[in-house]
């Protein structure tokens, strides 16, 4: 029985890598913006390239360049570290998978984690922010910033470190909202976990019983990896949605996610998107 597990697993590994190999094939027919040089979205929307899509970037301490799905909304210049729109795409995934990347970079509106080496190279050039755009199935929206979010190295487990918040949904990260929260619900300098990778502080495994790769402490009140529930309102043994819980609860699972980064730095210029400018000061 031992050994058939044993297989199963090996079989399972075989198939994911060979998964990765095909996607990254066939993302060599799409087309793709050239900007040579640049180590983020910024760089390439300050050089006059504006229009949204895949652009390769370096960033600093990258062996190599790798894609990137570059946002010009919301005043422009960010990368897209993660999307859920439709549930396409399982999240449900291994350490391996994480740290590499998957999902769908090609659509405009793929679903996808863009990777955590990739995340780690870029958060640890300088000083990033971090948007995330949440959208409910009644079509309403909110959203979050963090300044100074950074991901570390695999060697430190990616552990998770942000500054100070600002948006509409609520400060689902810090888990400040509530006196004794923080302590079993905060993800600031949270290890990251999935079900082959235990880091969390919880007895048993979050990861596993939360169906998603994330930051989990003893479990969390942000998981935007979790189930995609494409009715909202759900009942589970777990709060294994898509959730961000100052905003529609551990019980609500939402319908669409965008997590991107971007220098804390940046400047927005009205005469490049004013509309851009306005709903990002108003939103």
């Amino acid at each position: 029985m031992i050994h058939l597990r044993e297989q199963e697993k090996l079989l399972k590994d075989q198939l994911q890598k060979q998964e990765l190999l095909l996607t990254r094939l066939r993302t060599l027919n799409q087309p793709m913006h050239l900007c040579m040089g640049v180590s983020d979205c910024s760089q390439i929307f300050r050089s006059g390239s504006k229009p949204s899509g895949l652009y390769n970037i370096k960033p600093q301490g990258s062996p190599f360049p790798f894609r990137v799905r570059c946002d010009m909304s919301d005043g422009g210049g960010w990368i897209v570290m993660q999307r859920r729109n439709n549930g396409t795409e399982n999240f449900n995934r291994s350490w391996e998978d994480y740290k590499n990347g998957f999902g769908d970079m090609d659509a405009e509106s793929g679903e996808l984690w863009l990777g955590n080496d990739n995340l780690h190279y870029i958060t640890t050039q300088g000083n990033y922010s971090l948007r995330i755009n949440l959208e409910d199935f009644d079509s309403n929206q909110r959203f979050a910033e963090y300044k100074n979010f950074k991901v570390a190295n695999e060697k430190d487990h990616y552990q998770l470190s942000f500054g100070t918040y600002v948006g509409t949904a609520g400060d689902a990260l810090s888990g400040r909202y509530q006196v004794g929260v923080s302590e079993w619900a905060s993800h600031q300098g949270i290890e990251f976990s999935t079900y082959d990778k235990d880091n969390d502080n919880y007895k048993e495994n979050c990861a596993l019983e939360d169906k998603g790769g994330w930051w989990f402490n003893r479990c969390h009140s942000a998981h935007l990896n979790g189930i995609y529930y494409p009715s909202g309102h759900y009942s589970a043994l777990t709060d294994d949605g898509i959730v961000w819980y100052t905003w529609r609860g551990w019980w609500y699972s939402l319908k669409t996610t965008v997590m991107k980064l971007r220098p804390g730095d940046f400047k927005i210029d009205p005469v490049d998107d004013p509309n851009a400018f306005h709903s990002t000061i108003l939103s």
